[in-house]
This record gives structure tokens, sequence and C-alpha cells, in this order.
């Protein structure tokens, strides 16, 4: 990747080697797997359907990052943007703080603001994104995103959402006080097929300029909404 002869961290071998291995350990990490829902398979035989929540926090093991086409397009949206104050929810493994935290440092420094519920996902974020030299572009708050990310610390530019479904719109309610006037929002999964209906409504929300966004479905094969502050 090369971005007219100025540098460009995702270039840098720390970071290509430590995105090259989540992606690889990701390959085995598929939770259509059968085996891997048994965790909640047995609460649907019992008529409980588990909260998209639930599930989240019962395939803990799990690396589901976005792809590296969508973790590019993340980078050179942050870079077109200029952003310095990052967002996100759902952090993982750390895949997509690395994208983030790459455009930050190239764009002059700033920060990462990822949440995660689970402390040992995190905590191996934080461990990918030491490794691949960006912890200083990087905070990693551990808990329930609507308390850990209630006050970002100043004004956002750009927010990506990518943990629990249900969830999706109560975290952009909650942050767009915050974001910026044409601050970007990507949110994952809007066209993936068993989560596609759930995400419905936000979808809807943010195509709906009386709420205060311009919106468009990029068409990923998992689907990426992009939507602008307007």
């Amino acid at each position: 990747m090369d971005l007219g002869g100025n540098p460009c961290t995702l270039t840098d071998p720390k970071v290509k080697t430590v995105l090259d291995r989540i992606y690889r350990e990701a390959k085995g990490d598929n939770p259509r797997s059968g085996w891997k829902l048994l965790p909640y398979l047995g609460r649907k035989l019992l008529g409980r359907k588990p909260s998209f929540t639930e599930r989240y926090r019962r395939m803990s093991n799990l690396r589901v990052p976005l792809s590296a086409e969508q973790g590019a397009f993340a980078y050179f949206v942050a870079r077109s943007i200029g952003a310095r104050r990052i967002v996100e929810f759902g952090t993982s493994f750390g895949a997509s703080a690395l994208y983030f935290a790459s455009a930050i440092r190239d764009n002059g420094g700033g920060i990462v603001i990822g949440s995660e519920v689970i402390a040992s996902k995190a905590e191996r974020a934080r461990e990918n994104i030491r490794e691949a030299g960006l912890s200083d572009f990087v905070e990693i708050r551990v808990g329930d995103a609507m308390e850990t990310l209630s006050d970002p610390g100043g004004e956002v530019d750009l927010l990506l959402i990518d943990g629990s479904k249900d969830l999706y719109l109560p975290i952009l309610k909650m942050l767009s006080p915050r974001l910026r006037q044409g601050g970007v929002v990507l949110a994952d999964n809007v066209l993936t097929p068993s989560i596609k209906r759930t995400l419905a409504d936000y979808v809807a929300y943010v195509q709906d300029s009386r709420n205060g966004f311009g919106s468009v479905t990029i068409p990923f094969p998992a689907g990426f909404e992009y939507s602008v502050k307007i």
C-alpha cells in the first residue's frame, strides 16, 4: 500500500505481521461452525433464544475481525477525514484498532478508544497492539460499552460499531452528540444474512436524514453502513 510516497503504517512489518496472524487464526474461528455454537445451542433447543450480547460473551474465544478489505477501507476513511479521535464499539482481538491506530499515527497523532466487554479479549488486543508498536495510540476500555464509551474524552471524528447487534442503535444515539459534524460512522454486518433483519432498524434510522445522517450501504460481503453526520 502506497500513499504517494508518504509513509503508510499499514506497510510496517510489525503491523503486517500481527494483522496476518489475526486473520490466519480467524480462519479457524468461523462462528457458523456447529461445535463452536454448542455453548448456547442447548438454550435454543430449550426454547430460549440467547440475546446477541449473550452469544457474544459465549463466543469469547472467537476472532471475527473486519475483513482485510474493510480494514483498508476504514484506514482510508480515517485518513481522508484527518481523524484524531476514533471510537470503536467491539474491539475483539484488535484488528480494527490496528487499522485505526495506523491511520491516527499517519494523521499526526490522536487516540483510538476501543471497548470490549470480555476482559481476556481486551488483554489479547492490547498484546497485539503492543507487538505492532501502536500502544501510544490506543486505549481499550473493558466493560459495558454503554458505560465505558459514555465519555469519549472529546469530539469524535469516526465511530465504528461492530459489537453486540442489539446495541448498535443505542450506541449510536448515545455517541451522536459527541460526533463532530462531518464525522463518520461505520457499522459492520448490515448485509450478513443472519443479522440483516436485526439491524434493519439501525439502517433505517441512519438512512433517514431527519435523524441527522446521510448514509449508504457499502456492498462488502458482510456489508458496511457508511454514515456521515450532516
